[in-house]
């Protein structure tokens, strides 16, 4: 750590959270706790087939509290369900907010809280700290290990009308308590456990090669990569294996504490343009896209690079050449990808050369880009999107 870091000023936000197994049963307690007497459980039909939801609203029936359900959530939340969402709860007199799910009712409940407090379109708030009221009491309970929206300070939501997705920043979409229960992922398919999994992994590279990274996101961005190398290949080989299902779900709140403070790079910009205008799966575009990304920026961060490599378990001599280096942690990146069965390109998606220029010119104006280590032109862009079809 040199000198110099230690000499910037950085905050660093973070809700409180419960880690560990029937954290999840917690929900009606910490909601009770809150004030709550009628809270919207936001999830999608996916959370609810697996029985996670229903388990949310047993926790709140016991505890006295007339719970709404508001399940109209899709990939990649789009502007119209959080204002939907936003109407259930006015309609039906709700007082908190309860998000059952991944990423997508996450951010769709942090979306519906600040437009309830505030009586804005959701769009409105786009870019950093443009949110004047907090939201609601805001519960998460994660049921991925990938996208951290239960401890970050970002909402992700996709703009239908220009088919972008926009990302509001600021702590006051940060939950109040994030319930975080390990064996609520047990049911995700092997696709999506892969997929969550490099999401996380993304969040903790992007967040310590970032040029607003500190010591503190520092610290949680490593470890969140050794706790992803170590448990993702296990969870993959061994659905059950609980202690690899808690070892990734630390290693995702981890990665979440890093980039929420540190904020991300290329690979979320360009995979937000690429959720926005072609509605693609997150997790998977930032899978395919991170090691064509580093490849692009590794001279402007080498020794973080390589220290990324480390922890993922891989081998760069720190006094081999620059080129050595750079070929030893992309050929890490991408043995890790193999091992965990991402092998496909943005073309096997449906993305053609046709579609890049407008991909970039959105990539491009994505906050995240503002803290990738090296500022891409329009034409780099364009030119890491064509190494990744």
């Amino acid at each position: 750590m040199h000198a110099e870091a230690l000499l910037e000023l950085r905050k660093f936000v973070a809700p409180e959270f419960v880690f560990g197994p029937e954290a999840l049963a917690l929900a009606g307690r910490y909601a009770r706790n809150l004030g709550a007497r009628r809270p919207l459980v936001v999830t999608d039909p996916g959370v609810e087939a697996a029985g996670w939801a229903e388990q949310a609203l047993a926790s709140l029936r016991e505890r006295g509290l007339a719970a709404v359900v508001f399940d109209k959530v899709t990939p990649n939340p789009r502007d119209h369900e959080v204002m939907a969402g936003a109407e259930v709860y006015r309609a039906e007199g709700c007082d908190a907010i309860v998000a059952v799910g991944g990423g997508s009712p996450m951010d769709c409940a942090k979306g519906i809280g600040i437009v309830c407090s505030n009586d804005r379109h959701v769009l409105t708030f786009e870019g950093v700290d443009n949110v004047e009221t907090p939201g609601p009491p805001l519960i998460c309970v994660p049921t991925t290990a990938g996208s951290s929206a239960d401890v970050s300070q970002f909402a992700i939501i996709n703009d239908t009308t220009r088919r972008v997705k926009i990302a509001i920043v600021s702590k006051t979409v940060v939950p109040d308590v994030s319930l975080i229960d390990p064996a609520a992922t047990a049911t995700m398919d092997r696709d999506l456990t892969a997929h969550t999994g490099l999401d996380a992994l993304t969040h903790a590279v992007e967040a310590y090669v970032s040029n607003a990274h500190s010591p503190v996101s520092d610290l949680f961005a490593l470890e969140a990569v050794r706790r992803i190398g170590a448990n993702l290949p296990r969870a993959l080989d061994a659905p059950a294996d609980l202690p690899a299902r808690a070892g990734m779900m630390l290693g995702s709140m981890y990665a979440g504490l890093a980039f929420s403070n540190a904020i991300l790079g290329a690979v979320h910009a360009m995979a937000h343009s690429l959720g926005g205008l072609k509605d693609l799966p997150h997790g998977l575009c930032n899978a395919i896209l991170l090691d064509h990304v580093v490849d692009f920026n590794f001279n402007a961060a080498p020794e973080r690079y390589a220290d990324v490599a480390r922890a993922l378990g891989g081998e760069v001599p720190a006094d081999a050449p620059l080129d050595e280096r750079k070929a030893a942690t992309l050929e890490c990146l991408r043995a890790f990808k193999r091992r965990v069965g991402v092998s496909v390109g943005l073309a096997d998606l449906g993305v053609t050369r046709q579609d890049l220029a407008a991909l970039a010119e959105f990539a491009a104006a994505d906050p995240c880009m503002a803290t990738n280590p090296q500022e891409p032109s329009c034409e780099d862009i364009v030119a890491i999107y064509e190494k990744a079809l």
